[in-house]
């Protein structure tokens, strides 16, 4: 018992020690930032956008998110549970999990511009970063499951297909 409290204090110790070794602030995304997302099997679906680029010598991640304006009731309010689970890499680099901290914005066609919340990482940035591909892994998950009295069940999944909020 013990040992398992002791490794969860640890844990939490080094997330926190990881947390903090980045600064939160607010930047606009460059005009052509990198988009991804997925939609939901019920319907609807989510965009994200980011930007990666130098900030006072060290790394620095922006971005944004949408989810469409029409979707199932079933997968309202869903986003931030699959940006817990996203991640931004760079070339093979992963750079941030978790991307809960970027600023919801409504759908559009066009995310460049947009004012992101951005994440300041600890890591250098390094000669040919500029260069390397940008890429956002939001994984295949299981979002709701509703059973009802008869026994039937929807389950309803987020897949990864490219931008998913729609937008005009």
């Amino acid at each position: 018992m013990i040992r398992t409290v002791s490794m969860l204090a640890a844990g939490g110790l080094l997330a926190a020690c990881s947390f903090a070794q980045e600064q939160q602030m607010v930047a606009r995304l460059g005009s052509n930032p990198v988009l991804s997302g997925g939609t939901y099997s019920s319907g609807g679906g989510l965009t994200v956008a980011v930007d990666v680029r130098e900030a006072q010598g060290r790394t620095m991640v922006c971005g944004v998110w949408a989810e469409s304006a029409q979707q199932s009731v079933l997968s309202l309010n869903k986003a931030k549970g699959v940006l817990d689970t996203g991640a931004v890499r760079l070339g093979r680099e992963t750079l941030v999990r978790g991307l809960r901290f970027m600023a919801e914005v409504p759908p559009m066609a066009n995310y460049g511009g947009q004012e992101a919340q951005c994440a300041v990482l600890a890591r250098p940035w390094q000669p040919g970063d500029a260069g390397r591909r940008v890429a956002i892994d939001l994984p295949r998950q299981v979002v709701e499951v509703d059973g009802d009295e008869y026994g039937g069940t929807v389950v309803v999944s987020f897949v990864q297909t490219g931008p998913g909020a729609g937008g005009s």
